[in-house]
């Protein structure tokens, strides 16, 4: 599934689609170059979510935890991890297999700690501000 945003404007109704398309899944990968928009996809998936307090990327603190009407929801940001076994010290196990939202940039830093299923999204920044996403389901 490809979806294209054509400005910053387009990403509420971007958000809800891939809610809406994936109601099951809670683990969201995001692989993207740096400025490609992965974090401002995820504030548009958590304010679709019911997230109503400010979200920022967890660059530093690897992980926020916001609630949501749907329960807590985790985001993560592993770009600054050195390597997986900090991965473990976060205790990542038990944020992964909760059943709440995680929403995961840099999933790449942790290649063998991923679960086996998961919701795989690419962004990538195009002319202008215009973003291409394209989703795939790994199972």
């Amino acid at each position: 599934m490809t979806l294209v945003a054509k400005s910053l404007s387009d990403l509420p109704d971007v958000a809800q689609e891939i809610i809406s398309t994936f109601p099951e899944e809670r683990i969201f990968l995001f692989y993207g170059n740096m400025g490609a928009g992965k974090t401002t996809l995820i504030h548009a998936l958590c304010v679709t979510l019911g997230v109503q307090e400010q979200t920022s990327s967890p660059t530093f603190s690897i992980v926020n935890e916001y609630s949501a009407e749907k329960g807590t929801l985790y985001h993560f940001d592993f770009y600054r991890l050195k390597n997986e076994s900090e991965a473990y010290d976060l205790g990542y196990e038990e944020y992964f297999y909760s059943g709440n939202y995680c929403f995961v940039e840099w999933p790449e830093k942790i290649a063998n700690l991923l679960p086996e299923q998961y919701l795989k999204i690419a962004v990538e920044a195009t002319e202008n501000q215009q973003r291409t996403i394209t989703i795939e389901t790994k199972k």
